[in-house]
């Protein structure tokens, strides 16, 4: 028997030789039978259905080719070879194909992953189990595995994949993953630049190289470093006039054994663009006039922070006839932005930048904007989409942009600020949309707001020893019969109180634009913190609420008081109850203007309030006493940075700025009523806040000293005091929040006598968070200006805790 054998190469490459043999050659052109050796798993009949051959067709080398690939893409086979075999008695041919099989997958193991999941590693792989195992499949995965360590930092990781046979026909496959350590930053090495320093790009990175301090690690996120190269480098030279730069090159040299790092890049800078014409086309709505007091350059001096960094940078001043990119960019948004206020939403405004060059070889910019207003956009209707308990007149209340008023954007965003402070959604509430509702360019609005539990009902009970039984039982709800009245009772009870407040307050009396509150109360105290001895006070008070006319933010409120009060026989109280009488009456009207712009209460990210009280006591209005009292306190936010938020329905955490006054005087004799209206400094339990100090240790005669123990007395308490808090903090969620702050006070005997050059300091960390039963705060803080026994300065750490409505 004669035996002639074929492979694929020989079909596919060399179709020549085969057309060229002799006869057995052409007897094996058409064969007499087809067969298939080397097959275990896969059955004869779907390889020859597959191959789609019959004996006795005329073959050739493309047939051939054709169902060697088509069993191939079936991916159950390693190899598939051709042979012929021919016998000259019986004179036949035998078309054979010699199969290898691939090995089916049993499972894929992960080994040595301690960054990533396991989990993740088989998901990246995408190697289905029980199919053949293809190697191109897996390399792939070892591509996509090595890929995803890069994106991590991880440039030092290495991936290999072992396959080990189960059972005859199947094997296991194994990743095993050496991550090795994380590839850091060491240097950033700059070619090309001679304008801008290599240090101030790399300060305009986010990538930056390995430091000293724990958080300057090196790391290396591709979107970071794309971030670089694409946008900050640039948005830097083109601060500086280089809007011609662009990074040449980038390289980044690896030294594995160390796990090191080294950024190079070469930049091409380019000329340097200075100011040059500057006119304004197409503004009608506007004058020429009104849009270029937006123009960036023209007799602007440099902004202060811009001038404070550059002073604690050391940097070059960039010259004012330079054009700057980011100011041409800000100013044009401006430009939008009055426009979109004015009810232009559907403006175009184009800012345009030629370049020119003088026979001298100066660069110039000509700038220019083209303005396109069309017509105003009219509101057409506004809806309110999510609330299902509070209803849609409470909500509209807010609103100070109406179906049709003419669209202005600052006051969308404002009415948008005061749904949010409402406090009866979960917030950040998605920014409102706009519908077009015809081609006049008339608009619907939608805001949307989600609801979130808004009232509570606590209580709850404690013994301890010293302090006897206790317990608590309230009812609280800011949005009573979603109403957006609010109804609260409290009641406290133990050894040393017992408390009773009911309040009931409306912001819209019969839908009007004025509101009230009226609370009745009755507290027995029994201040076991400094001998301050024991009372009972009951009474109340009406308030009445009026708006101010243009200004939504701002209120005058009218209220009246009055209060009876008791004391016990101990204590610093005891001895003012023998002096003035057993029972004592207080009558008080007050009048209150407040300011109030925050957003994000109760922990304010911006904005600000302020507010100034007045209340005459006596007098006119009977009573036991006549004094006059005098408050203000005003404070603002500034947001200065966020962590996290990018996602869409994220809450970022924001970093914010605040800055707290507080000052108040007492004219006249308060009689009984020192210990309520004149003011105590010192702790967070009782009186003015000032943390790093004892409760009444600050006094209108100085710090108190020689003792770690100090009770109030009369001359614990002046007719005047001053605070101010500056903070940094960071808002962690509606209910958390953490921050660091300085406080300054003191407490004087009369108004005139306020000196703020002397002022008791102190500073520490603090957190505070909401829990159902009420604020609840702890703050460690350093007293910067006590005193030890002898006189001497002795500061000291004080650890204070805050809870309810002394928070």
């Amino acid at each position: 028997m004669l035996r002639k054998a074929f492979s694929l190469l020989s079909f596919a490459v060399l179709p020549g030789v085969v057309s060229a043999q002799d006869i057995a050659a052409g007897r094996c052109a058409t064969p007499d039978s087809i067969a298939v050796r080397g097959n275990r798993r896969v059955d004869v009949g779907t390889i020859l259905a597959t191959a789609a051959l019959v004996p006795g067709t005329q073959l050739n080398y493309r047939i051939l080719q054709r169902a060697i690939r088509d069993l191939f893409e079936t991916g159950n086979f390693e190899t598939v070879d051709l042979t012929c075999d021919e016998t000259r008695s019986p004179d036949r041919a035998v078309l054979v194909f010699a199969v290898s099989e691939r090995p089916l997958l049993e499972g894929v193991q992960v080994r040595g992953v301690n960054r990533l999941s396991e989990r993740q590693i088989r998901d990246l792989a995408e190697i289905p189990t029980a199919r053949p195992l293809d190697a191109a499949t897996v390399t792939r995965a070892i591509f996509r595995i090595d890929s995803t360590y890069e994106k991590a930092g991880y440039y030092l990781a290495r991936v290999r994949a072992e396959t080990t046979v189960v059972n005859e026909g199947s094997v296991g496959l194994t990743f095993t993953v050496e991550e090795g350590r994380r590839l850091a930053l060491s240097g950033v090495r700059v070619i090309g630049n001679t304008h801008v320093p290599a240090a101030d790009i790399a300060g305009a990175m986010k990538t930056r190289p390995e430091g000293f301090w724990f958080f300057r690690t090196g790391e290396i996120s591709d979107a970071e470093y794309a971030a670089d190269l694409s946008e900050r480098i640039p948005a830097l030279y083109a601060s500086r006039g280089f809007i011609d730069f662009r990074v040449a090159k980038d390289t980044l040299y690896l030294d594995r054994e160390r796990g090191k790092a080294l950024l190079e890049l070469t930049v091409v800078e380019g000329p340097q663009y200075k100011v040059g014409d500057f006119e304004v086309i197409g503004g009608r709505h506007f004058s020429d006039e009104e849009i270029q007091a937006y123009y960036p350059f023209e007799n602007a001096p440099r902004p202060l922070s811009s001038r404070i960094s550059g002073f604690l940078l050391r940097r070059t001043p960039v010259p004012v006839d330079v054009f700057d990119q980011a100011r041409w960019e800000d100013a044009t948004n401006q430009v939008r932005q009055a426009y979109a206020n004015d009810g232009y939403i559907y403006s175009q405004v184009q800012p345009i930048v030629e370049r020119r060059v003088t026979p001298d070889s100066t660069h110039y910019v000509d700038l220019r904007w083209e303005v396109e207003e069309g017509a105003p956009a009219v509101i057409n209707r506004i809806e309110i989409v999510g609330n299902d308990y509070t209803t849609e007149s409470c909500i509209r209340d807010q609103l100070i942009i109406l179906p049709g008023d003419v669209f202005n954007q600052q006051r969308l965003i404002q009415s948008w600020q005061s749904i949010g402070n409402l406090g009866f959604f979960e917030t950040p509430i998605p920014p409102p949309d706009t519908r077009r509702v015809n081609d006049q360019g008339d608009i619907d609005l939608v805001f949307r707001v989600k609801e979130k539990r808004t009232g509570n009902v606590n209580f709850g009970a404690s013994m301890g020893q010293g302090t006897g039984f206790g317990g608590f039982i309230g009812l609280d709800q800011p949005n009573l019969f979603g109403l957006c009245k609010r109804g609260s009772l409290q009641w406290q009870f133990g050894r040393y109180f017992n408390d009773f407040n009911l309040t009931y307050s409306d912001p819209r009396i019969r839908q009007s634009m004025i509101s009230g509150s009226v609370t009745l109360y009755r507290t027995m105290a029994r201040y076991y913190i400094a001998d301050l001895g024991r009372s009972l006070r009951t009474g109340g008070q009406m308030q009445v609420g009026l708006p101010v006319p243009f200004d939504i933010w701002t209120r005058v409120f009218v209220s009246y008081a009055g209060e009876g009060v008791r004391f016990g026989d101990q204590g610093l109280l005891g001895e003012t109850g023998s002096l003035y009488g057993d029972n004592s009456f207080r009558s008080s009207l007050g009048i209150t203007l407040t300011r109030d712009t925050r957003i994000g209460t109760p922990f304010p990210t911006a904005g600000g309030s302020h507010s100034l009280s007045v209340s005459f006591t006596g007098g006119p209005l009977g009573g036991t006493a006549a004094f006059q009292r005098y408050t203000t306190e005003t404070s603002a936010y500034v947001p200065i940075g966020q962590i996290g938020g990018d996602r869409p329905g994220s809450q970022p955490m924001v970093v914010v700025a605040g800055l707290t006054t507080r000052a108040g005087a007492v004219s006249g004799n308060t009689g009984p009523f020192f210990f309520s209206q004149e003011f105590a400094l010192g702790g967070v339990q009782y009186g003015e806040r000032l943390r790093g100090y004892e409760e009444f240790s600050i006094t209108p005669d100085g710090y108190l000293i020689g003792t770690s123990t100090y009770n109030a007395q009369r001359s614990s308490f002046g007719k005047a005091f001053f605070a101010t808090t500056a903070e940094l903090g960071l808002r962690i969620s509606q209910g958390l929040y953490a921050n660091t702050f300085f406080e300054a006070g003191n407490v004087w005997r009369r108004a005139r006598e306020i000196n703020p050059t002397r002022l008791f300091r102190s500073l520490g960390i603090g957190a505070s968070v909401i829990t159902p039963f009420g604020p609840l705060g702890l703050d460690y803080a350093y007293g910067m200006d006590r005193l030890d026994i002898t006189g001497r300065r002795a500061p000291k750490w004080q650890l204070h805790f805050r809870f309810g409505q002394i928070f």
